[in-house]
């Protein structure tokens, strides 16, 4: 029985539906995949999907946009999959269940995967209507979006001929997001040796930090525990005899690490003890308003391990201590936009070897490139390597763009008012896509929707409503 039957717009969300029934959580998204084959199949669609299951579906313009320029409507096909603690549902093979509540739709004991699934909605809903009036279409639905953006990167886009890109893939209706970041995960490793060294083994931690979003959250001036740890470790080392052990913190490099601690040993513990008890009171002050409960402390401890030597204790805190972090460059176009950042988000020891973590974002390329090299420099020049795991293209602000101007114009005639213009310090497909295809002039908007990712996730009625007809007058002006 039908949910959403009654709701509008009803053919995006009897598409919703749809594709609720289908588990399409990240990593399995075959049978999402094939279903959109299958919609295109049965409406005489061209359609290609790849080996990686994502599916592109083409239709030709409606009377009057023939030679329109192609557009794109793109979505990704998989979500996020977390559930209630006491909830059965197998959400590998089995989809969900939807509930209406007043303006919002949810699935109960769940998450709703409005995040995407109303952009492969919507897009369907264009592709199935024959009295739409729009352009060549050019619809992609990518997979795997919500675990590296892995869809998209494996895009073979050598037959897609879009000037336009209108991504449905942001929560927050009225803002038109024009700019994303592009970003490079970095490895540094430094290679240790260790001999003996008589002295107190004692845990340095850093400790008490809020942490947050490496890209959303590095405006804040929050403390970023691993660099903490590096100035502690130097510190300690102007005080007296210092050998590292063992140096760990943060649990992934895209977010800003809550704590760290290093096991070290020491010639002088109560030098050490006192250096620390500075520390705290500097860092007091230093972070009274980002991060005011920021701790450093150093107890008793006891380790198996061999210290490493001194040169190999003084690289490591070296370059915890001087590797670059954080903001480093604001946008001079974009009003309060941060342009260029990194976070230094994991670091770890092995027996020869300690490794740092990097995520490095902007917004412009050259300068991702160049935050990057200056990662390697200072890593091989304290004679480490380092490795490139990732890396995907920023969306770059264009001060000239026709799909913005004509989407404001759409936007004023729906809601009678001007959007939010947006740009994210974060990444989104447009960034990949539009290192695939240079030309692309593109757009991300979407309809609101509430707690994405987790079981309280809402998608609401009224706001898809307003943002289905914005797409709808969108699709109308470029011509």
């Amino acid at each position: 029985m039908s949910v959403l039957s009654e709701q509008e717009p009803k053919n995006v969300l009897r598409f919703f539906e749809e594709i609720c029934a289908i588990p399409h959580g990240s990593g399995n998204t075959k049978a999402i995949s094939d279903y959109l084959a299958v919609f295109a199949r049965e409406r005489g669609l061209r359609c290609r999907q790849d080996a990686s299951n994502n599916v592109i579906i083409w239709k030709a313009g409606s009377p009057g946009y023939e030679d329109a320029p192609v557009v794109m409507i793109q979505g990704h096909m998989d979500m996020v999959c977390e559930k209630e603690p006491d909830c059965s549902r197998d959400m590998d093979h089995e989809g969900l269940d939807l509930f209406v509540e007043g303006d919002e739709i949810g699935a109960r004991g769940t998450t709703l995967g409005g995040d995407d699934g109303i952009a492969v909605a919507m897009a369907l809903a264009v592709l199935d209507d024959d009295k739409i009036s729009h352009a060549p279409l050019e619809c992609l639905f990518t997979v795997d979006e919500e675990v590296g953006m892995l869809g998209a990167r494996s895009l073979d886009a050598s037959d897609l001929q879009a000037a336009y890109l209108l991504n449905i893939d942001s929560e927050a209706e009225g803002v038109l997001t024009v700019s994303c970041a592009g970003s490079t995960r970095v490895v540094s490793t430094l290679p240790i040796t260790r001999e003996a060294f008589t002295g107190a083994t004692m845990l340095l931690s850093v400790s008490g930090l809020i942490g947050g979003h490496s890209g959303e959250e590095i405006h804040k001036g929050r403390a970023n525990a691993n660099i903490l740890l590096g100035r502690a470790l130097c510190e300690l080392a102007r005080r007296c005899e210092l050998r590292l052990v063992d140096v760990r913190g943060g649990a992934k490099d895209n977010a800003i690490p809550r704590e760290a601690r290093a096991l070290v040993s020491l010639s002088d513990p109560a030098a050490a003890l006192a250096a620390v008890e500075e520390l705290n009171r500097a860092l007091s002050v230093e972070y009274r308003a980002a991060d005011k409960d920021v701790a450093i402390g150093l107890s008793s401890a006891e380790s198996p391990l061999l210290p490493m030597t001194a040169e190999s204790s003084r690289r490591v805190s070296c370059f915890l201590f001087c590797a670059p972090n954080g903001v480093q460059i604001m946008s001079p176009e974009v009003p309060g936009l941060v342009q260029t950042s990194l976070n230094l988000g994991q670091i770890s020891t092995e027996d020869a070897s300690v490794s740092a973590r990097f995520m490095v974002r902007s917004s412009v390329n050259s300068q991702k490139d160049e935050t990057t090299a200056r990662v390697a420099v200072l890593t091989e020049t304290l004679g480490g390597s380092v490795d490139i795991p990732a890396a995907y293209s920023a969306w770059e602000f264009r001060p000239d763009s026709p799909l913005r101007d004509r989407m404001v114009e759409a936007f004023r005639a729906v809601y009678g008012r001007d959007p939010k213009i947006e740009a994210l310090h974060a990444g989104l497909e447009c960034g990949i896509l539009s290192g695939k295809m240079p030309w692309l002039d593109c757009i991300s908007f979407g309809p609101d929707l509430t707690n994405i990712h987790t079981p309280r996730e809402r998608l609401h009625i009224a706001s898809t409503q307003r943002t289905w007809a914005l797409l709808l007058e969108t699709l109308r002006r470029l011509r």
